[in-house]
């Protein structure tokens, strides 16, 4: 079995061997989690960056630049024109091969492939297995701060990649959605002492962690990709909706879902950090939808 869209991921070799393409630009999003009374913290993985990236990333900063900073969540969409003036900013633009990539986890790569291809982009990849696989490969590597020239980005928004509070309201019990909780089995149980202010999950919604999908910090092999997201009725439904604590690692098991041809995937971007601080808005606790 193959991917259905191979070409979201790269591999280190391949990208090695086009580091001098003018059109490229490469990325460095790491954002590290630290263990907070409600969730996590975001901790910027700049200082990490600067120490060692792939020759010619430059940083991009998930926090702040990339996320609208006055939700009062960790991460939030930013709006249509913050957008695009910071993919902008970045040195972006509709012509430009983008690959993303974390010296951490994963899912800040996968984060930032969602939000280009959300605001419209093409052309973006996530290196499979980060930094982390660049240097296993014995990959070469450069310090302190790199930056591409600004350029100018016409976004073409594609509204079905995110949906908000309502949008995630509205699908309870829409039939042919399917909603799945990428988070911990603990945490989606509530059984645990790590939730989001209030245990448990959004009703009816499964549970596929999103380290099922993943062999370490690479994503899984096809085969077993394709049967953990057939086990939670993923490729199955007509449409699935993703949600973790705060959009982010969601966006493994949506990311997922295109590898293997399945397009009508949402994120809810608020996920549990939005939900779980209104006291009126319902969760179910146990192992169960």
């Amino acid at each position: 079995m193959n991917f259905a869209n191979p070409d979201l991921l790269i591999e280190p070799e391949q990208l090695a061997a086009m580091l001098d393409a003018p059109d490229l630009r490469i990325f460095d999003s790491t954002v590290f989690l630290v263990p907070a009374e409600r969730g996590y913290r975001a901790e910027s993985g700049l200082e990490r960056y600067r120490a060692a990236h792939v020759p010619g990333a430059a940083f991009m900063d998930l926090i702040r630049a990339y996320s609208d900073t006055g939700s009062g969540l960790g991460f939030t969409l930013p709006t249509e024109d913050a957008l695009a003036a910071v993919i902008g900013a970045s040195g972006i633009d509709r012509n430009k091969r983008v690959v993303v990539y974390s010296s951490g986890h994963i899912m800040w790569a996968t984060r930032a492939f969602w939000l280009l291809r959300y605001a419209g982009h093409e052309r973006v990849e996530v290196l499979n297995g980060g930094f982390d696989s660049w240097q296993a490969a014995g990959l070469p590597t450069a310090t302190g701060d790199e930056h591409y020239a600004p350029a100018t980005f016409a976004p073409s928004l594609r509204h079905g990649y995110f949906t908000n509070l309502a949008g995630m309201r509205d699908a309870l019990g829409e039939p042919g959605v399917c909603t799945v909780n990428a988070l911990s089995p603990d945490v989606y149980a509530g059984t645990g002492s790590m939730h989001y202010g209030r245990p448990g999950h959004i009703p009816g919604s499964r549970n596929l962690h999103y380290d099922q999908l993943l062999d370490g910090n690479r994503f899984a092999a096809p085969a077993r990709i394709h049967a953990a997201l057939d086990a939670a009725g993923l490729l199955s439904a007509p449409r699935v909706i993703a949600y973790c604590g705060g959009g982010i690692s969601a966006t493994v098991d949506a990311f997922a879902c295109l590898l293997m041809g399945k397009e009508a995937v949402t994120v809810y971007d608020g996920s549990m950090a939005e939900w779980a601080r209104d006291p009126t808005l319902p969760l179910t606790v146990g192992d169960q939808p």
